[in-house]
């Protein structure tokens, strides 16, 4: 299947920008969709953003305008690029991968980064 490793979570003040990495390593050819869920503190898993196999983009609504989702398939790599951050932003993100693999579907996650946003 799919192995995902996310990197590039840290602390940042309100205002400001980051951007986190997730290798995927494996089967990367089956993957049909890769994107970023969050958990904030208190609050449930939410998707944040994801892109699918052929390039179609789909955002939360409260990061719309601020965040932006791209690849490297050369490096297998998807990366979330955020700006303007707010202290809301603040959660463990995780990235996801979907797809088939052998006649099966699937649902990979990584281990997470911590973003924190500071007011």
């Amino acid at each position: 299947q799919v192995q995902l490793v996310e990197s590039g979570g840290g602390l940042v003040q309100a205002g400001g920008s980051l951007r986190l990495s997730c290798a995927a390593s494996g089967s990367t050819g089956s993957i049909n969709r890769i994107g970023w869920y969050r958990q904030g503190p208190g609050k449930q898993r939410e998707l944040v953003a994801r892109i699918s196999s052929s390039g179609s983009t789909n955002y939360a609504d409260s990061v719309k305008g601020r965040f932006t989702i791209s690849r490297d398939a050369a490096k297998n790599t998807v990366y979330l690029h955020m700006n303007s951050l707010k202290p809301e932003d603040t959660a463990v993100y995780y990235c996801n991968a979907d797809g088939a693999y052998s006649g099966s579907y699937y649902i990979a996650w990584g281990q997470g980064t911590q973003v924190t946003v500071s007011s």
